[in-house]
């Protein structure tokens, strides 16, 4: 497995990551723990060092999966985590006059000390906020944070869907390592005012959902339907009508995996590999089939050819609907 560094701090990990979210959580009931402590350990079996989780994710039972899956290789592997959600209540349903964000210092303080626990850790290597909180300047955030790098309990300070001046001030108080953003191919936001500003920074860009939540990996179509405990079923991108509209580029993926003999997901992360040196995917999984397809993405190359050809192909498809529910839209690039 490849390496890539994420940010100037010398943060090093495999070029594709995993995302654990999915194991726990969003995607109907949590999987069996067993199983996923196995998937786990078999990508770090297979070159995967960067794992990524949240306390939210559960909550907090995804925390303790990677924990327990990954604490007999700890010293092998990079695990990032968040904080920044109220999980007094599910983020995935808001309530009227409740914030469903905390990012005060005193929350992120216990949140570290829960999520070592949890992780069966003594540092974690990648502390995210989850999400900006507008009621807390992210200069009292990224202090918080500095003050735990200096304590030892945390190496490196993210942020996940932050705008460009949360990136630019929480930087000036404590070095940012990697942004989290959703990037990809039906997603490209980031690449108007992020990726330049993490370019001139030096920070690293880890896209999630780098295959559309499963559909670039060519899976639904627009007779697709999703149970109530899965998130997608509130996603306005996975209507029908979208799925359908949407089709063309799963479509154009297709027909490169073709030439490539690969598969529309290799090619989605292949070229998000393609885009900067810096940018590191973390597409989840709970199948190992799946992962196995997804690593071999890492050996896809595409030429410059390639490359404008998606982008010339990409530019005259309109992507259809938004990426999440009005509330939480307003949550991210801020």
């Amino acid at each position: 497995m490849q390496k890539r560094k994420l940010g100037n701090n010398g943060l090093e990990v495999s070029a594709l990551g995993l995302g654990c979210m999915g194991m726990s959580f969003s995607y109907g009931p949590p999987k069996d723990r067993q199983e996923m402590i196995a998937l786990l350990r078999a990508a770090v079996e297979r070159g995967i060092t960067f794992f990524d989780t949240a306390e939210i994710y559960g909550p907090f039972i995804n925390e303790e999966l990677v924990g327990e899956a990954l604490a007999p290789i700890r010293d092998q592997v990079v695990i990032a985590t968040k904080f920044g959600f109220n999980t007094e209540f599910d983020p995935r349903v808001p309530k009227e006059g409740v914030s469903m964000l905390n990012s005060r210092p005193e929350n992120i303080r216990k949140v570290a000390e829960a999520s070592l626990k949890r992780l069966k850790t003594d540092v974690i290597d990648l502390f995210y906020q989850h999400r900006v909180d507008p009621d807390v300047p992210i200069e009292d955030v990224a202090g918080t944070v500095k003050d735990l790098i200096r304590e030892g309990k945390v190496k490196h300070f993210g942020l996940s869907e932050p705008g460009v001046q949360t990136i630019r001030r929480a930087h000036a108080v404590q070095t940012v390592t990697a942004v989290q953003s959703e990037y990809s191919l039906w997603t490209r936001t980031p690449e108007k005012e992020v990726i330049p500003t993490l370019e001139e920074l030096g920070i690293g860009l880890v896209p999630y959902s780098p295959l559309g939540k499963g559909f670039l990996a060519g899976k639904f179509d627009e007779n697709a339907t999703f149970k109530s405990d899965d998130f997608r079923s509130t996603l306005p991108r996975f209507t029908p009508e979208a799925l359908k509209a949407n089709r063309a580029l799963v479509d154009l993926l297709g027909a490169i995996a073709e030439k490539k003999k690969a598969t529309p997901a290799q090619i989605a992360l292949a070229w998000l590999l393609a885009q900067k040196s810096w940018i590191v995917p973390i597409p989840g999984t709970t199948k190992l089939h799946r992962l196995d397809e997804n690593i071999g993405a890492v050996s896809v190359e595409l030429t410059a050819d390639d490359l404008r050809d998606i982008d010339t192909a990409a530019s005259n498809i309109s992507v259809q609907g938004a990426r999440y529910p009005e509330k939480l839209e307003k949550m991210t690039g801020i």
